[in-house]
């Protein structure tokens, strides 16, 4: 193994720790946003998409290039997929042992009780400004809380199907990260 590609894994690794703590902490924090800070349901349905989706976009885009520049700013397509792999790796299982397993399971284990009592009073907020009737109102909450009822009855089962399914999208992410922030030396 070359040293730039050592270097890479070892810039990468630490950026993976950073961006593990930070997903962490927006995803704790995008659950308490939706079952007790907003009373809007387009900031329920906003908010998450804000703190779980467009700021790690963006933090892990500076990574790259911030890590692509520690490097000397060249680096080929599979270094480029290889260390925002590993990148991705450590922060998918800081953030799985911190929310899923720590959060989840020890500090509020009834986050999904809680976060379906929100789903469905938006749900419910949304329906009656559109005028929608009792019945259409009372059958879509009755498809949510079924929908809850299956999540909390995942068994290991279902939880090592969502793992493998899981590393199998950071893989594809990689490629399309390693392919838009690659950047080959020149010749």
């Amino acid at each position: 193994m070359s040293s730039i590609e050592q270097q890479i894994k070892i810039i990468f690794l630490k950026y993976g720790i950073i961006l593990g703590v930070i997903f962490l902490a927006l995803s704790i924090f995008s659950y308490y946003f939706i079952t007790q800070i907003t009373g809007s349901p387009v900031m329920f349905v906003g908010g998450p998409i804000i703190f779980r989706l467009f700021i790690p976009i963006f933090l892990t885009a500076w990574l790259c290039f911030n890590g692509r520049a520690k490097i000397g700013g060249y680096w080929t397509f599979k270094q480029a997929t290889t260390g925002v792999f590993v990148m991705f790796l450590v922060a998918f299982a800081i953030q799985f042992i911190g929310k899923d397993l720590l959060f989840d399971r020890i500090v509020a284990p009834d986050n999904i009780q809680k976060t379906r009592v929100a789903a469905i009073r938006f749900k419910t907020m949304i329906l009656t400004q559109k005028g929608e009737s009792l019945q259409n109102i009372a059958r879509d909450n009755a498809e949510m809380k079924k929908d809850f009822a299956q999540q909390e009855s995942d068994g290991i089962g279902g939880v090592l199907r969502g793992l493998v399914i899981t590393i199998l999208f950071i893989f594809i992410l990689a490629l399309i990260f390693g392919a838009l922030f690659k950047k080959d030396p020149p010749v």
